[in-house]
């Protein structure tokens, strides 16, 4: 059956717990059911506690779900492993360029930035937008080149909110 091949897939690299990463697959499969889904990512949660993979797929169940209040936390466990994997001071404010290639952009380094994006995203949405501000300052200070977007979304931030290139139906700027 396909969707056992695809559930039993080993996506990971095989260090993640077998169960864990079944239920991640399992969410996906179950996208449209979201309480199905969520039960997966809760699963996922149980089996491998503090593991970057699964808090990374429940920051995305809960953010493209627009739960962001339940995105937040996954969204700072990513951050503070991303921290620990690249060995940068514990609180992000203290990061500077020196730290880590965060102009290459490389796999751990990105991580981190996008982690911190994210981060200040969910923030400045949740109304704690100067801590909002603060985090998204700090990546663009990180990525001169602003691959991430960090700029453009102080720029929204900056305009209130609204994006210049919004349409009528209120599009706006998401990482």
């Amino acid at each position: 059956m396909i969707h056992e091949d695809w559930l039993s897939r080993r996506y990971y690299g095989g260090d993640l717990p077998e169960a864990a990463e079944r239920a991640l697959h399992a969410a996906a499969l179950d996208w449209n059911d979201e309480a199905a889904a969520e039960a997966h990512i809760i699963r996922a949660l149980e089996v491998a506690p503090g593991r970057l993979e699964v808090h990374l797929g429940a920051y995305k169940f809960y953010f493209y779900r627009h739960r962001l209040a339940e995105a937040l936390p996954h969204a700072r466990a990513c951050l503070e492993e991303a921290g620990r994997r690249l060995k940068l001071p514990a609180d992000w404010r203290r990061v500077e360029m020196e730290h880590a290639d965060f102009a290459g952009l490389d796999g751990e380094a990105r991580l981190f930035l996008f982690s911190l994006l994210a981060w200040g995203y969910l923030l400045a949405r949740l109304d704690r937008v100067e801590e909002g501000r603060a985090a998204l300052s700090k990546v663009a200070a990180l990525d001169p080149a602003d691959k991430l977007g960090a700029r453009a979304l102080l720029r929204v931030m900056e305009q209130g909110g609204a994006d210049d290139d919004d349409d009528d139906e209120g599009d706006s700027v998401q990482p």
